[in-house]
């Protein structure tokens, strides 16, 4: 009989684990390491310095899935980092996927960051992702930035070699200065970085190609030309098929692991424009089975909660819930020029909502809701983190590009990933990474949200009802 991953990280761990996570790998790929594999950036300097080093050193692949890449001087650096290796090593192969419509935004922008390195075609390859579901005279109509609302590629994730970070932080000079995220490097793990690598290669393959003269050509079905059924079928088999099947293959090859194994790491996907919605279920079935008593940390730069998210916290869970989300002051559209400057205040009154949500449900004494704020700082960082009966350091944590809102389970491509693990090094990393976070937090309240210099104003409050799922 083949034994799960999870009963072999049991058995030769001597820790029980609950049962409520064995389901994990029938539903996701899952790759076996050593907790000491596993290390956690905290700041955004250290960040950019790792991007840089590992662009400096690597020696088979390199491989970057972000939002965009920004203009800036320290993102030239990392393009010429990269190109200085392609130089080198000449069998070096790279990778990059970013958004069709964020990364082509402005006179400068990331396709124009990347000319020096899309001239090697054998070396180099440059993708943009472009949403099916901007089409037609939408298209046309809506200006840029805007455009961005309908849907984007969100994910987050950085591949060097067999090392992995996965981040929810973009390629742009705030990330790597002084933007809050989050950043898990996973070293040497070579299953788990083929996987990703031949994963973003297929996502690739479903997107635009940037080519030497900055034009953007299909190579297959073109995302907003062709029949939008045509499109999404063809991406979804192409990308799901390849995920499913390694599902597969992952169930029927657990005995050849190795047994002083103790961390396991399942990738995550969703892909709501191609009806994918894996993350978003694992999520809500992870909430929902944590257990009464057990802790959760979810953390978000956008607090906008999905109603299957909010109903599984208040109803369907007796756990202890810490929400952290940005205060006004460390939102990212802080001071945002034109419509976006009021975004701001309009997750202050999500947030309040939220709020009054708990206090009907009687749910005040096990739900707390938290804000980041720091000078000078603006707060990215999202996943969870979860703390069993009885322990003092977290078992599980989430961390990727979702925000645990309605975008990300209805707009944008995202990719989070699940790390389980008895490893007592990591859950203790993990609980220093979870408490540098709420350290710099405070209540957030009724009477926090009823400060003046917070108070949406009526066409904030009338566009968050009609557009709450752009957010």
């Amino acid at each position: 009989m083949i034994r799960s991953a999870v009963q072999i990280l049991e058995q030769s761990n001597c820790l029980p684990f609950t049962n409520n996570f064995s389901w994990l790998q029938n539903v996701a790929p899952a790759f076996s390491m050593h907790g000491e594999q596993v290390s956690i950036l905290h700041k955004p300097e250290e960040f950019y310095q790792t991007l840089l080093d590992r662009c400096k050193k690597a020696q088979k692949r390199i491989m970057l899935a972000s939002l965009y890449l920004g203009t800036g001087p320290l993102e030239k650096e990392l393009v010429h980092a990269i190109e200085s290796q392609m130089d080198q090593i000449k069998n070096l192969k790279v990778n990059i996927l970013l958004d069709a419509n964020r990364g082509s935004r402005g006179k400068e922008n990331s396709r124009t960051m990347l000319m020096p390195l899309v001239k090697n075609e054998e070396q180099c390859k440059i993708s943009l992702f472009h949403t099916p579901s901007l089409r037609g005279p939408l298209r046309y109509l809506l200006p840029s930035r805007y455009n961005e609302l309908v849907g984007l590629q969100h994910m987050k994730l950085y591949l060097f070699d067999d090392s992995i970070i996965i981040s929810g932080a973009n390629l742009s000079e705030d990330y790597f200065t002084n933007r809050q995220d989050r950043y898990i490097m996973i070293n040497g793990c070579k299953d788990l970085a083929d996987f990703y690598w031949d994963l973003i290669q297929h996502i690739s393959d479903v997107s635009l190609e940037l080519d030497g003269s900055d034009n953007l050509k299909p190579r297959a079905y073109h995302p907003f030309k062709s029949s939008k059924r045509t499109y999404v079928d063809f991406a979804r088999s192409k990308i799901l098929g390849y995920y499913e099947n390694h599902i597969l293959n992952n169930q029927s090859s657990q005995n050849g692991k190795d047994k002083s194994h103790d961390t396991l790491i399942f990738p995550l996907l969703e892909l709501p424009p191609l009806g994918v919605h894996q993350d978003s279920h694992v999520t809500e079935r992870l909430l929902e089975a944590a257990e009464e008593g057990s802790k959760v940390t979810i953390s978000t730069g956008y607090f906008n909660l999905t109603d299957q998210y909010a109903s599984s916290i208040l109803y369907r869970s007796q756990a202890y819930y810490r929400i952290l989300m940005a205060h006004p002051s460390a939102n990212g559209f802080l001071k945002a020029g034109g419509l976006a400057g009021g975004i701001p205040s309009a997750y202050t009154g999500l947030a309040l909502r939220f709020f009054r949500d708990i206090v009907s449900t009687n749910a005040s004494k096990r739900v707390l809701m938290l804000e980041y704020a720091r000078p000078g700082w603006t707060f990215h960082a999202k996943g969870l983190w979860y703390t069993p009966v009885g322990e003092s350091s977290p078992i599980l944590t989430l961390v990727g590009s979702s925000n645990f809102g309605s975008r990300s389970v209805r707009r944008d491509l995202e990719m989070q990933a699940a790390i389980l693990t008895i490893n007592h090094g990591l859950r203790k990393r993990l609980a220093d990474e979870e408490a540098s976070l709420t350290d710099l937090s405070s209540p957030f309240n009724e009477k926090v949200a009823s400060d003046p210099d917070r108070k949406p104003a009526l066409w904030v409050r009338t566009t968050m009802k009609l557009f709450k799922t752009f957010f």
